[in-house]
């Protein structure tokens, strides 16, 4: 699968994007053994699951349970724009009294909320819904009512939403729907200031400083993004054999908040750059990976 596009010969469109949506979703299923690569042990570690009764949705998709617990959906990025969040909210909505198995994850977030996978007990779940139905992040990502994003964790936990999320982007769902600025577009960009974009785009330079190393989507002179990724957040790029040398005249995927000092800019975490196109990357060995995280 090429930029989330999804073509499978001698079947209807429609039919193969099921498809792939019933795959990715059971591929993000939340799995408490596991956490993705590159994320601290704490912060994708799975607590003790518990079962509740969702009493009432917030407008940030805060989830108010019936025994007073908040929680929000982890490896999710709320939408920031009113509509969207309108769009997320009344999906969230119809679960209203739907029992749920709450999965937490790490720590509690700074408003004490527990960060968590929501699945919809086995008897609440609609008849003929599908696996889309039963995972409440992997149902919003889908219907492309909100993104997968690790937050401000390093790492996604459940990095199979983001096949969820191609399926929709593909679709052309909810986000999805509108036309986004290219990373070389910099008026476009320069419109979305203050909010959460994702965009693609050819990287044209990469600039390796002792704090920052900044990868540049336009030439020099002109409007366009340059993304910068911190001395440690780089370091781990490394480690998954990512490096200037490999990601120059590269096409990637970024994602986070959008400012503008002298361009666009934003700041990205390190599943906030995928690659594009297929090429060799030496994986980091385990001895390396712990270095990181000391």
């Amino acid at each position: 699968m090429r930029g989330g596009a999804a073509v499978v010969r001698g079947r209807p469109l429609a039919t193969s994007m099921a498809t792939l949506m019933a795959a990715a979703l059971a591929a993000a299923a939340p799995c408490p053994a596991r956490a993705a690569p590159g994320a601290g042990p704490s912060a994708c570690a799975t607590g003790p699951a518990r079962d509740e009764v969702v009493a009432e949705i917030g407008p940030r998709g805060e989830i108010r349970m019936v025994s007073g617990l908040r929680a929000v959906l982890d490896s999710l990025r709320w939408p920031d724009t009113p509509e969207a969040a309108s769009a997320a909210r009344a999906w969230l909505e119809t679960r209203r009294g739907t029992r749920v198995t709450v999965v937490p994850r790490g720590q509690p977030d700074r408003w004490d909320r527990a960060r968590a996978d929501l699945l919809v007990a086995e008897g609440d779940i609609a008849e003929g819904a599908d696996l889309a139905g039963a995972d409440l992040a992997g149902g919003l990502i889908g219907a492309g009512l909100a993104y997968a994003d690790a937050g401000e964790a390093d790492s996604l936990c459940r990095p199979g939403l983001r096949l969820v999320e191609a399926a929709a982007r593909a679709r052309g769902l909810g986000l999805w729907g509108a036309a986004r600025p290219a990373a070389g577009d910099g008026p476009g960009l320069r419109e979305k200031v203050g909010h959460f974009v994702v965009a693609e785009g050819r990287i044209r330079h990469v600039g390796e400083r002792g704090a920052r190393t900044y990868l540049d989507f336009a030439a020099r002179g002109t409007d366009g993004l340059t993304v910068t990724v911190s001395k440690r957040t780089w370091r781990m790029m490394r480690a998954r054999g990512l490096s200037a040398a490999s990601l120059e005249g590269r096409r990637v995927r970024v994602r986070g908040l959008l400012e503008v000092r002298r361009g666009p800019t934003l700041e990205v975490a390190l599943d906030g750059l995928e690659t594009l196109e297929e090429t060799d990357r030496p994986e980091a060995d385990p001895e390396g990976e712990r270095g990181l995280r000391r």
